[in-house]
């Protein structure tokens, strides 16, 4: 905060004071400017969200001569400008180094290119690179946003592929959200990019558009919220059932939410040898004797509710060993993790805020989960993409297969050894060096 004060270097202390008492943490006072008129003071502090800052801001202000003139949050400041720039790997200090990295040089290179399209990837950033692609209709937990306010989640994306797979990754914010506009522009695009990322697209349009550029582009498509996530819930999964000894064929489970995650999630487990899964969500517990479902989730029930489980959540949860929630706070009150089996599993993913409290759910499940950073066994999508596409990049793959996915799954619940292996950690951090590579070896030498 950049205060304006009178000219009484008292009104310092009093400024921090004022601060602590409604629980800030002052970390910094700094007199910019002194003068007989007035004193600019810079106060820098620690809030614990942004509601928590504004009262600081109020208890600055309620002082005596004191004016808040500015605040700055270094979230924001951090945003400013953006996240990513584009940097040279050649130099260009003379003629002989411009006249090889673009006119005439390069003119030989595009020839070479045309006649032996094969080598784009070789010979160009194309082999290292990933378009990160929204339209802004579900970003984050945010909903439907719109393109430009996506782009700083784009950015931050970008700079995760290049933090922890080297890729070079670029935002592309489409100012639509009609299929076939979307379809088209990265049709357009693909060219130049070695992989597609989808991201925060709304299901159940994200559903074809995926369909839709799996089967007309010639390099791998990716739909992070789906595979992704799903691919860290199977990691996470089999290290919680070797936990609590018990194997994927044999569990019952419960996904609530049947949007892009909940059924990416259920198509993996399926593939993974799970054969009883009840899908909650809007309409109850989803199941193929119910004509009345939409066609993206009478697809889902056609293959899981082998039982024809129907009502809510809670018939749905009673003997079952798993719970998955990718859905809405507070679906699960914590006392119907009693209802479930012996030593039962919760992953509760709604962010920020999950289905259930985990600290609620630990006083009846053997292993609980979620997507918070502030609680045990985070379930965070880094630890998947940024290796996928490293092994898809370096193979030079044209699709991304179920088969790849499970083996992706499995390469990350490996990194947790035996030794390491309990309750509260099921699953790497996402700083764990050995993950993108781990990975990305799955990917391409499966």
């Amino acid at each position: 905060m950049r205060l304006h004060t009178a000219p009484d270097h008292g009104v310092v202390g009093r400024v921090a004071t004022a601060i602590s008492e409604v629980g800030g943490i002052v970390t910094g006072i700094d007199v910019a400017e002194s003068s007989h008129e007035r004193l600019v003071v810079d106060v820098t502090c620690s809030a614990a969200d942004a509601e928590h800052a504004e009262r600081l801001q109020a208890a600055a202000a309620a002082q005596p001569g004191v004016t808040v003139h500015k605040t700055s949050d270094r979230v924001f400041l951090l945003h400013i400008g953006g996240k990513i720039e584009v940097s040279s790997k050649v130099p260009l200090r003379n003629r002989d180094d411009l006249s090889m990295a673009y006119t005439p040089g390069v003119g030989r290179v595009s020839l070479a290119l045309a006649e032996h399209p094969e080598d784009v990837r070789r010979l160009t950033v194309k082999g290292n690179s990933v378009a990160v692609v929204t339209d802004g209709s579900a970003v984050l937990g945010l909903g439907n946003i719109g393109p430009g306010a996506a782009l700083p989640v784009m950015e931050g994306k970008a700079a995760l592929f290049k933090r922890f797979a080297d890729i070079d990754a670029w935002p592309i914010c489409l100012d639509s959200q009609d299929t076939d506009e979307i379809v088209r522009a990265v049709q357009l695009i693909a060219p130049g990019f070695g992989g597609i990322n989808l991201e925060d697209i709304a299901a159940p349009r994200c559903f074809e558009i995926e369909r839709r550029l799996r089967e007309t582009l010639d390099i791998p498509v990716f739909h992070d919220d789906q595979h992704g996530t799903a691919i860290v819930v199977m990691a996470a999964l089999t290290n919680a059932l070797r936990v609590v000894g018990k194997d994927l064929g044999s569990v019952r489970a419960v996904v609530a939410g049947a949007g892009a995650a909940g059924t990416a999630i259920v198509t993996l487990m399926i593939a993974a040898g799970v054969t009883d899964v009840v899908v909650f969500d809007k309409e109850g517990c989803l199941s193929a004797d119910d004509q009345t479902l939409p066609p993206a989730k009478a697809q889902l029930a056609a293959v899981t509710n082998p039982r024809r489980v129907r009502g809510d959540l809670r018939a749905a949860l009673d003997g079952a060993d798993v719970f998955i929630g990718v859905s809405a706070p507070g679906v699960l009150q914590a006392e119907w993790i009693a209802d479930m089996a012996e030593q039962p599993v919760v992953f509760a993913l709604a962010n920020p805020d999950p289905e259930v409290d985990p600290a609620e759910a630990a006083q009846y499940a053997a292993v609980v989960a979620s997507g918070r950073s502030d609680y045990p066994n985070q379930i965070n999508n880094v630890l998947a993409f940024p290796g996928v596409f490293r092994g898809l990049l370096d193979a030079r793959a044209t699709d991304v297969t179920v088969d790849m996915m499970l083996r992706a799954a499995a390469a990350i619940a490996g990194v947790v050894t035996d030794d390491q292996l309990n309750p509260d950690f099921i699953i790497p951090s996402v700083f764990h060096p050995d993950v993108p590579t781990a990975v990305a070896t799955a990917i391409r030498e499966g």
